[in-house]
């Protein structure tokens, strides 16, 4: 949710557009940021009514070189470039312009948001073909037998494991 809602917004503005009080009187008696109403009321001035609504925006990688780029030729200051493309954010144009530096238009691309996938799914292991038990060998049948009896005693001990602790949470909850 805004910190400010539109109809707040839009008093101060209408208040310092009929000429009643200053910018910095007026943020000083609603206790607002100086920068803030002047972002405001520079936004109405532009996109009338729209303007202080709030929105969440994607801006893709052409935007923000498109953005740049004009703020750059015309010589725009950060305000006027958030004003003209009614970005919300202060901070994203001065952010595009460092990331534009520091690694060209290949930098001002989203990155996914998120914790980053810690292992790579890997195509299971293709079963062995499995031979016919008269076609293998004493080694190949013991190997197997050994594979199975292991098998076996991990899922005997994780079975004794699961009891004991649902024996347990069972005493536990009988004591309290």
């Amino acid at each position: 949710m805004a910190k400010y809602d539109e109809r707040f917004k839009r008093k101060l503005v209408d208040t310092y557009l009929r000429g009643d009080i200053g910018l910095p009187m007026l943020a000083a008696r609603h206790g607002i940021d100086y920068s803030m109403l002047r972002r405001w009321v520079a936004a109405f001035r532009l996109h009338g009514g729209a303007a202080p609504r709030g929105k969440y925006t994607h801006y893709d990688a052409c935007f923000k070189l498109k953005v740049l780029q004009h703020m750059w030729r015309d010589r725009l200051s950060v305000r006027e470039v958030m004003a003209l493309y009614d970005i919300r954010q202060a901070a994203s144009v001065p952010r595009w312009a460092r990331l534009y530096d520091e690694g060209g238009i290949n930098a001002l691309a989203s990155r996914s948001k998120g914790r980053p996938r810690q292992m790579v799914n890997t195509p299971p292991d293709k079963p062995a073909e499995e031979k016919a038990p008269e076609t293998r060998t004493r080694e190949e049948l013991l190997k197997e037998n050994e594979y199975l009896r292991a098998e076996v005693a991990y899922l005997k001990k994780l079975d004794a494991l699961l009891k004991a602790k649902k024996r347990a949470a069972q005493k536990k909850k009988h004591r309290s």
